[in-house]
C-alpha cells in the first residue's frame, strides 16, 4: 500500500510538473531562461517527467520508471544547488529520494524485465 501511495503521489507531481513544461507556462519559461537552459531542454524535460509519470502507473515498468525519474531528478539538485535555490533544492531532493525508494523497493520487478539475462 505505501508503494502505491508514492507511486501516484509521484506521477502527479511528474505529470504537473511535466505539463506546466509542455504548456509553457511562464513560471517555468522564466525559470529555464534563468538558469541559463533553452527553450528546447524544458520541453524535453517536460517529455521525460510527463512519460515518467505514465511509466509509473504502468506496474511491469513502475520501478524502472522511478529510478529514471530518480536519475532525471539529479539534474534538478545540481541547478537548485548551483542557483542556490535551497528550498527548491530540498523539495528536488526529497523528490528524488521518493523515486529512488520506489526503484529500490521495486529492483525485483526490474531484473525480471525481458531482456534480462538470468544468472547475473
Amino acid at each position: 500500500m505505501k508503494t502505491r501511495i508514492a507511486v501516484y503521489t509521484l506521477a502527479l507531481v511528474f505529470a504537473a510538473s511535466g505539463i506546466a513544461k509542455l504548456l509553457s507556462l511562464p513560471f517555468e519559461v522564466e525559470a529555464f531562461a534563468r538558469w541559463g537552459y533553452p527553450p528546447y531542454f524544458m520541453y524535453l524535460t517536460g517529455v521525460l517527467e510527463v512519460a515518467g509519470a505514465i511509466g509509473l502507473l504502468v506496474r511491469r515498468v513502475s520501478a524502472l520508471a522511478a529510478l529514471c525519474l530518480a536519475g532525471l531528478m539529479l539534474g534538478a539538485i545540481a541547478t537548485h544547488l548551483v542557483h542556490r535555490e535551497w528550498a527548491m533544492l530540498v523539495l528536488a531532493s526529497g523528490i528524488a529520494a521518493l523515486a529512488a525508494w520506489r526503484g529500490w523497493s521495486g529492483r525485483g520487478e526490474i531484473r525480471s524485465l525481458p531482456g534480462r539475462r538470468s544468472g547475473r
